[in-house]
């Protein structure tokens, strides 16, 4: 499969049949004709590119592109295929069976009869279930296809690990502002016209597109078809105009995760700007608030714990406000909860003393508590010696009797270590108080 001169490239109007002169998309018409045009991917389509090697040394395998929409997996499919002169199969996932696979599969065969590959690129391959992934090994292994699927979910959890592991995952990146600005200037020298915007809305432009090259030239098309002649639109303007794109948010997918990771460790590394940016992304793509609000109560107990315990109480009433008041109103509530939340001290010292004792308590089995702190309701228990030589600690000096609560198979543990910040510098004087009068009154420690 050597590399070629790229030929012009077909697009999907006339792979559907449609006339060359038909009316077509802007994103269509400016789909690059070679994968030097391709912006955006420099990592992979670049001098020393993962694909520029795999060109290079005519190794091209099976491949799984993974990206966000609109970063040019499907025409970089396409212009795989044409620099190394395999037929180009396109099947979606979503509209494909196992019928169409078969049909697929027994055409890539007859054709390689003759002499001529098949580069079989599936969209959205990670909709197809375990069965139908399975059923690409075979053709894989013996060079039937070679198999360029693509993904925007995490083909880790999503595809089998028998597919993986025969193909290359390569990564497609969203699109930064230099290359929407390279597809805002191509769009401009083909249609030989300027985009009627000044600096600030060329800027928002930018930012509306989203990191999607599609996306962006869609948004190029709309502005050219409601600017009147020599009208120029300022950011106000244009955001009437194009009213907005909605952000790219699976409440189900990676966008989800991805955002309630940032919040949280945002919250974590003390940072409420970058927290409350997090909390609107999530909110205005349309995250279940009452979502939000339990995972706030899950960072207050978590990652502050008892170095402030009114944090807990707060993120409570947050969500108790949110239930009375609803949106939007209620969602300032959150919003205070997080700026507490990260502006409060840190201390993950419960969360990881109740993990340890778990963990001791799981590996010990069902060991008995000391006899001196069983109840005893029968004669025959306090025979046995149940509660006998139990202190009451209220009678105790200083409320504190110091004795041994643990299994006596198991010994004194030590699972909670609050360290020397916010409320939790008064646990550990308590804490370091007590263990001095446990010394001094003979209990082991």
């Amino acid at each position: 499969m050597s590399p070629k001169k790229p030929r012009e490239a077909t697009n999907l109007f006339a792979a559907a049949g449609m006339e060359e002169d038909a009316p077509r998309p802007l994103p269509d018409r400016l789909r690059p004709r070679s994968l030097a045009d391709v912006v955006g991917q420099d990592h992979i389509l670049g001098p020393d590119g993962a694909l520029t090697r795999m060109l290079e040394t005519r190794t091209l395998g099976s491949l799984v592109f993974w990206g966000p929409p609109g970063t040019g997996k499907t025409t970089v499919a396409r212009l795989l295929a044409d620099a190394t002169e395999l037929h180009f199969e396109q099947i979606s996932a979503v509209f494909s069976g196992v019928a169409d696979l078969k049909k697929v599969f027994d055409a890539a065969r007859a054709r390689r009869e003759t002499g001529k590959g098949t580069l079989l690129f599936v969209d959205e391959v990670h909709r197809f279930n375990r069965a139908q992934q399975d059923s690409f090994l075979p053709v894989m292994e013996d060079g039937t296809v070679v198999l360029v699927g693509a993904t925007t979910e995490n083909p880790s959890f999503e595809l089998n690990a028998a597919l993986l592991s025969r193909a290359r995952v390569l990564v497609f990146h969203s699109l930064d502002a230099a290359a929407i600005e390279k597809l805002f200037a191509h769009a401009e020298r083909v249609e030989g016209r300027k985009l009627p915007l000044d600096a600030e809305a060329r800027a928002v432009l930018v930012r509306m597109a989203d990191g999607d090259g599609r996306a962006a030239l869609t948004l190029v098309e709309e502005v050219w078809r409601a600017a009147r002649k020599e009208e120029v639109f300022n950011a106000a303007q244009l955001q009437e105009i194009l009213q907005r794109r909605a952000p790219i948010y699976d409440k189900s997918a990676d966008g989800h995760y991805n955002l309630i990771s940032a919040l949280h460790k945002s919250v974590r590394g003390s940072d409420p700007d970058a927290a409350l940016y997090y909390l609107a992304r999530m909110l205005d793509a349309g995250e279940d608030p009452l979502f939000l609000a339990r995972r706030v109560v899950r960072m207050a107990v978590e990652d502050i714990g008892l170095a402030d315990p009114q944090a807990l109480v707060i993120c409570n009433a947050a969500k108790d406000a949110f239930d009375f008041l609803g949106s939007p109103e209620g969602e300032l509530a959150i919003a205070q909860a997080v700026i507490y939340l990260a502006t409060a001290p840190k201390s993950n010292a419960a969360y990881k003393a109740f993990g340890a004792a778990t963990r001791t308590a799981k590996e010990g089995g069902s060991l008995l508590p000391p006899k001196h702190i069983l109840n005893s309701p029968t004669k025959l228990m306090k025979s046995e010696g149940y509660g006998s030589g139990y202190e009451y600690d209220h009678d105790a000096p200083d409320a504190f009797s110091g004795q041994d609560y643990f299994p006596e198979a198991l010994g004194r543990q030590t699972f909670y270590d609050p360290p020397d910040r916010g409320f939790e510098r008064e646990i550990r004087k308590r804490l370091d108080y007590w263990a001095k009068l446990r010394k001094e009154r003979g209990h082991r420690e």
